[in-house]
């Protein structure tokens, strides 16, 4: 998940050279099925985790903590004691939001959990977004020099691989297969293309974890009606054969249907120096500039992703072209460097209050 591998990049950057990092780890799920669900033994870890924490706060005095929150009232719930807390124990507080669905959330919640949120955002000296066109999420609770922009970046190594001249063209898609992830309609979007005879051979090369069963089974029911051959589903990837895979590929899809902040998966398709082809949420739209590196197309519309799927499998030089601008795009913006500098700056923004 995202903000795993965002506390992962960040606790090995060079910003440990810069700072004293200590991480202490909120997770109350064991794997991806177990999100959104309550349990007696859950309020019990949590209960524990407190606990924990603010033995480690009085053990550690922090100059900053630096919270993930979440978008769901459940979730957020759980965070807001962390944030408190950290604000009791004499600490600067920044909360960091790692989506975009934190006004819708809170539109369609009760006036009670509002008052919660906006209570507990009191106690946070500065917020952190993942692009500049989310800023506004936060412009009822922090002033606007108070809402900080890091996007997401990182350092990726690809292997070297050997591109034969036969072999099908790779369509990559690589994300959990959430309902908003939208890969029913990149199936949709290849069923459409196999129909057409004059495209050169590719195939559609799908990696990530199911979280629902009838969500799995819906989308390989569809598969098998329409007799899609091309669709390939490789083991679970992870480590040097999660960059194989982008190494191997020729153009990148991932298009959600619903509020993303900054895909991880995003700016690794950048750094492969692939095209990409997305949809407009969250800050995806920082990354992935329509007829740049790539483009921006409707959600939930197959027929408009299966155009530009066309246009890139039909033209080797644009494919080419675009992958150069992503990789571009990606070292100038969104490397372990950069996000590293931009926390840094805000740290210091933060202490120097």
């Amino acid at each position: 998940m995202g903000p795993a591998i965002a506390t992962q990049i960040i606790l090995n950057s060079s910003l440990k050279n810069a700072w004293e990092l200590y991480h202490f780890d909120t997770r109350l799920n064991k794997d991806i099925k177990a999100m959104g669900k309550w349990s007696l033994k859950k309020s019990g870890l949590m209960l524990k985790k407190y606990a924990l924490y603010r033995k480690m706060l009085k053990r550690i005095s922090p100059d900053i903590v630096l919270v993930p929150i979440s978008q769901t009232t459940m979730g957020f719930v759980k965070d807001a004691p962390y944030i408190r807390l950290a604000k009791k124990a004499g600490a600067k507080v920044i909360v960091q939001l790692r989506g975009s669905d934190f006004k819708n959330w809170l539109s369609n919640s009760s006036q009670k959990v509002n008052d919660f949120v906006k209570k507990t955002l009191q106690s946070a000296d500065g917020v952190i977004v993942l692009g500049e066109n989310l800023k506004y999420l936060f412009s009822d609770y922090f002033p606007d020099d108070k809402i900080f922009v890091v996007p997401n970046g990182g350092n990726f190594t690809f292997p070297q691989v050997q591109k034969l001249k036969d072999q099908p063209l790779r369509i990559l898609y690589f994300a959990n297969f959430l309902r908003n992830k939208g890969f029913i309609y990149v199936l949709k979007a290849i069923a459409v293309l196999n129909k057409e005879k004059s495209l050169p051979s590719f195939e559609l090369v799908a990696s990530g974890a199911w979280d629902d069963e009838a969500y799995k089974q819906e989308c390989m029911a569809f598969i098998d009606d329409n007799k899609m051959t091309n669709v390939v589903f490789p083991d679970k990837k992870s480590g040097e054969e999660k960059w194989k895979l982008f190494a191997q590929a020729d153009i990148f899809t991932f298009c959600p249907i619903a509020p993303e902040g900054h895909p991880w998966v995003i700016v690794e398709a950048m750094s492969a120096g692939l095209p990409i082809i997305s949809t407009n949420q969250g800050a995806i739209i920082e990354s992935v500039i329509d007829g740049e590196n790539g483009f921006i197309v409707e959600q939930a519309n197959e027929q408009a992703l299966a155009d530009k799927l066309r246009l890139l499998l039909e033209d080797e030089t644009l494919r080419l072209q675009m992958g150069k601008a992503s990789k571009n795009r990606y070292l100038n913006y969104f490397t372990e460097e950069k996000m590293v500098e931009n926390l840094n700056r805000v740290f210091n923004e933060i202490l120097q209050e």
